[in-house]
């Protein structure tokens, strides 16, 4: 017999209980709360107060149950949805966007999706979801996010099917000798340290997913999947190296370099690379902090590999690898474009080859600039006039950034020893002094950048020819790809940058500013949109354990 209270509601109330413990009215359920546990007493599941922050109180017409209208929990558009809906706490950061996001979000999954499908970090198959929200509140789904290749060479696409299909994909084959394939991955795995830091932006995870135990076990089964030969990452904490990361990927075949910020911030970047397919030539990381010099107060570093291919019949053939994670700060445009040009400086005096030009060059990271910015630009022109730029739109991170001051021309001291060429000095005199002994046959357009030396000031420039993996936008529908989701934003700030070949690189992103030699793109893992990463309650989520998603590439070495 039910209670005398719940009679009055009539016929068109429906208890379910069957282990999901929903409540309902004449509703579909998929998009409903799942409760934790029920009252025995009660003719229907009631919620059990856990660790949530909402305010609910029970209608009049429950009168007896008193003691539950402090049970801080609330009735949400009850009669629409017919599902108790569980608010996220309000954000409260000074650095956030408005309390409240509203997202419109249309739970539907990828129905055009290609032959290989990947889902991460494991491969179950999930069905469309349409999601519960209500103004800014997502809730948490258990599936998982799927990406697919996009392929630039018809016979790398079936290859590639192929060892996905079959990971034991024979190694030994004529045309695998006689050209050199590798992978490259660039991926933000999120330290815990800035996790908790920055706990603001997680407002829309549950706690125990943001917990490193739970988090790291995740991020390697992606590691572990998407199988490259090359690992750039960033925000990686030191003492989870030490511990486990380096082991872990050790066991997995890879040989590691680290490098730890210089400040009190207890992460760094690795560069991991597969044994059976690269050797290590040298390693250098770079250190963006001076002690001398106000303007690099900052703690970030930078990393540059010099690998060399196993395998390949040219004996003296190099790949340069560099990751960065640049400052955050989006009113500092200065110190952003000087850690770069450290970076690109040190890489210069890495990647030279005995021609004068220079082995193809590979740089990922987290640069904390958007598509377009100036910062950006620098890098795939070559190029920047930043005459008159102010310093808050460098990297194109605010719409309307606060901070109007405009750049210093230069920008940084002459004592830091760098030139607008982004070269070390003394690298440079040298350089200049061998071109003068080239002969005018052997100068490309390279040497040609590093030799003519700008009078104005205000004019960067240096000296690869470099292209991103990624388009940044899908071009069907022109909205933009996303690297980073959480809740403030979602946009794109990780890229990998490369030498691009112009050999067989028609259908190429970047293929206008290739030269003779370098890389071919053979294939990209494709990126998602922002409303796609709010199906599954943006980054972090139960699957994908990282406020970035990883980046990843397919590359051919082309002989010069």
């Amino acid at each position: 017999m039910l209670p005398r209270q719940v009679q009055r509601l009539g016929r068109d109330w429906i208890a379910h209980w069957n282990g999901s413990q929903i409540l309902t009215l004449n509703s579909p359920v998929a998009s409903c709360t799942r409760w934790a546990g029920h009252y025995p007493w009660a003719s229907f599941p009631l919620p059990v107060p856990v660790d949530f922050s909402a305010n609910w109180r029970l209608p009049p017409f429950f009168g007896p149950w008193r003691q539950f209208q402090n049970s801080n929990w609330q009735l949400d558009n009850f009669m629409q949805s017919s599902c108790f809906h569980l608010p996220n706490p309000s954000m409260k950061s000074e650095r956030e966007e408005p309390l409240i996001k509203k997202r419109r979000l249309v739970g539907q999954c990828d129905t055009s999706a290609p032959e290989e499908e990947i889902n991460f970090p494991d491969q179950k198959e999930t069905s469309c979801h349409s999601v519960a929200q209500n103004e800014g509140k997502h809730s948490s789904k258990k599936g998982s996010i799927k990406r697919h290749w996009e392929y630039f060479c018809q016979h790398n696409r079936t290859m590639k099917i192929k060892e996905f299909q079959n990971k034991e994909s024979d190694q030994s084959n004529t045309e695998s000798e006689a050209k050199f394939d590798f992978t490259v991955m660039s991926y933000n795995i999120l330290s815990q340290n800035l996790l908790e830091d920055n706990s603001h932006l997680y407002k829309h995870c549950r706690q125990p997913l943001l917990m490193w135990t739970y988090r790291f076990p995740n991020i390697l089964q992606e590691i572990k999947q998407l199988d490259a030969d090359v690992l750039c990452l960033q925000e990686v904490q030191e003492d989870h190296y030490r511990a486990e990361i380096k082991s872990s990927l050790e066991s997995l075949g890879y040989h590691c370099e680290y490098k730890m910020r210089t400040g009190r911030k207890p992460d760094g970047c690795a560069i991991c690379f597969k044994t059976a397919k690269f050797s290590l030539i040298s390693a250098n990381p770079v250190e963006f902090f001076r002690h001398d010099i106000p303007l690099l107060d900052r703690d970030n570093v930078g990393l540059v590999l010099l690998l060399q291919p196993r395998l390949h019949c040219k004996a003296n053939a190099a790949i340069c690898v560099a990751n960065t994670h640049l400052l955050y700060n989006p009113r500092r445009g200065d110190i952003k474009l000087t850690q770069l040009a450290m970076l690109l400086a040190e890489i210069a005096s890495v990647a030279p080859q005995e021609d004068g030009t220079f082995c193809p060059i590979i740089i990922c990271g987290d640069f904390n600039s958007v598509p377009g910015s100036p910062l950006y630009r620098f890098i795939k022109e070559g190029k920047l006039n930043y005459e008159g730029l102010a310093i808050g739109k460098v990297s194109g991170q605010e719409q309307f950034p606060r901070g109007q001051r405009i750049l210093s021309i230069p920008i940084w001291p002459k004592k830091l020893g760098i030139s607008q060429n982004c070269v070390y000095e003394i690298k440079q005199q040298q350089q200049e002094d061998a071109g003068e002994k080239l002969e005018a046959a052997k100068q490309d357009s390279t040497q040609e950048i590093v030799t003519a030396s700008e009078k104005s000031p205000s004019k960067l420039q240096h000296h690869f020819k470099l292209s991103s993996v990624y388009s940044h936008y899908f071009p069907e529908s022109g909205v933009p790809e996303v690297t980073t989701c959480h809740s403030r934003s979602a946009v794109t700030v990780d890229y990998i940058f490369y030498s691009a070949a112009s050999d067989g690189t028609d259908a190429q992103p970047g293929a206008e500013d290739s030269f003779p030699g370098g890389l071919q793109l053979l294939g990209r893992l494709a990126l998602l949109t922002e409303k796609e990463l709010w199906t599954v309650n943006g980054l972090p989520n139960e699957n994908n354990s990282s406020d970035h998603l990883p980046l990843l590439a397919e590359f051919r070495l082309i002989e010069r």
